[in-house]
């Protein structure tokens, strides 16, 4: 499948893999692919939305209280895009999104969203084994979302192990998998 000319929704949560999100707007603008992004408030604080505009060419969503194209930011997003990708999908917004909480942009356009919803989780090694975390992960499986990795390897914090976000190359086939029809079940590992 490709891309070009699919609008894709980017979410990008509050990790240090945040750079990496970077590299998948990137690698996706370059596809053809239409890429609108938005931002929680602790990811701007990683790498600066200006870095995001610039790389699909389209102004960064940051707030649901700043946009002023739109009155219902969460809701304008959900319309034009085929697939909401989540990179990097932190502990805390897989939680929001497992129990539906909806208290910032990022949260309340998952809720809003109608399409597939891809989260590529990444965090330190000890949070994924966490007990609350596994059972946020079966209940959003649960719920219809797909998931790419986490993948085992070495960690921001100097840790190994299992909590690496998926590598862009790795997001942007599960997208191309998800929208071809081809993708695993999404209650599936």
């Amino acid at each position: 499948m490709t891309l070009k000319g699919t609008e894709i929704l980017l979410g990008v949560a509050g990790g240090i893999a945040a750079f990496k999100a970077a590299a998948l707007a990137s690698r996706l603008t370059a596809a053809g692919a239409g890429v609108s992004v938005m931002m929680t408030e602790a990811a701007a604080r990683l790498v600066a939305p200006q870095t995001f505009y610039a790389l699909s060419g389209r102004p960064v969503r940051l707030s649901l209280w700043a946009d002023p194209t739109s009155p219902h930011p969460h809701i304008g997003a959900s319309k034009d895009a085929r697939i909401f990708c989540i990179a990097p999908a932190t502990a805390d917004i897989m939680a929001k999104a497992a129990a539906g909480i909806a208290d910032d942009l990022l949260s309340t356009t998952i809720l809003a969203f109608g399409g597939p919803i891809l989260l590529a989780p990444a965090m330190n090694r000890v949070m994924w084994s966490k007990p609350a975390t596994q059972r946020n992960a079966a209940r959003l499986k649960e719920d219809g979302f797909y998931f790419v990795g986490p993948e085992t390897g070495r960690l921001s914090c100097g840790d190994e192990g299992v909590g690496r976000m998926a590598e862009p190359e790795a997001i942007e086939r599960a997208i191309e998998e998800i929208l071809a029809g081809s993708a695993p079940s999404r209650a599936a590992g």
